[in-house]
């Protein structure tokens, strides 16, 4: 899905919840509950910029960065309601410059590339994290196709946990944790079932620490 694609979809109303992704939110929280302090954080491909703002609230520093300008202005008026500051950005990640070593924590909550565009930008990511600092993934898993519900159906862009901290294992990190976790999601009622019931996606998290 391309930029115009995404505007379209912002521009009918908002996506996704105000609330943080869960499942980001406990890693962040952990890490901070071990004596990570805020710092500079990155928030990529942020959409309608709930985690942005989440993490502006907990006193981070933080560039939210999105192809969709629509995506982005939700995020701006909703740090605004908040009272916190992000700096926004609409490009596209293919060829934004994360920089080098300049970032104490880079989010990358969600975001699906072919394999070809995956593993060149997933070592900008890891290149892109300070001494110290953190790369928190979250996404949907490939298991998710055959065992789960919903998310991309397309294997080659999907990944495993175990496949995801192998890159950064490489690049000279210290894996925190990598494992699968089930998100439940509400599915319409049919054939005499009631009007929603719950089925599991399968998606992963990934917490990589630069020594």
């Amino acid at each position: 899905m391309d930029a115009t694609t995404w505007d379209k979809r912002y521009g009918s109303g908002r996506v996704w919840s105000l609330e943080p992704n869960k499942f980001f939110a406990e890693a962040i929280e952990h890490l901070e509950a071990s004596g990570v302090v805020p710092g500079r954080a990155v928030d990529l491909a942020c959409g309608e910029g709930r985690n942005a703002v989440w993490l502006a609230g907990r006193g981070w520093t933080v560039t939210g960065v999105d192809f969709s300008k629509v995506g982005v202005e939700t995020g701006r008026v909703g740090a605004e309601a908040e009272g916190v500051a992000v700096d926004w950005v609409v490009a596209d990640l293919v060829d934004w410059d994360l920089g080098t070593g300049c970032w104490d924590l880079v989010a990358h909550v969600y975001l699906h590339w072919p394999t070809a565009l995956r593993e060149p930008f997933l070592a900008r990511c890891a290149a892109a994290v300070a001494p110290g600092g953190h790369l928190v993934v979250v996404g949907h898993d490939r298991d998710n196709i055959e065992h789960g519900h919903g998310g991309p159906q397309d294997p080659d862009v999907l990944t495993t946990p175990t496949e995801m901290a192998e890159i950064f294992v490489k690049a000279g990190f210290e894996i925190v944790r990598a494992e699968t976790l089930l998100r439940p999601v509400a599915l319409e009622g049919g054939h005499g079932e009631a009007a929603e019931h719950a089925a599991d996606a399968i998606d992963h998290i990934v917490v990589a620490h630069r020594l």
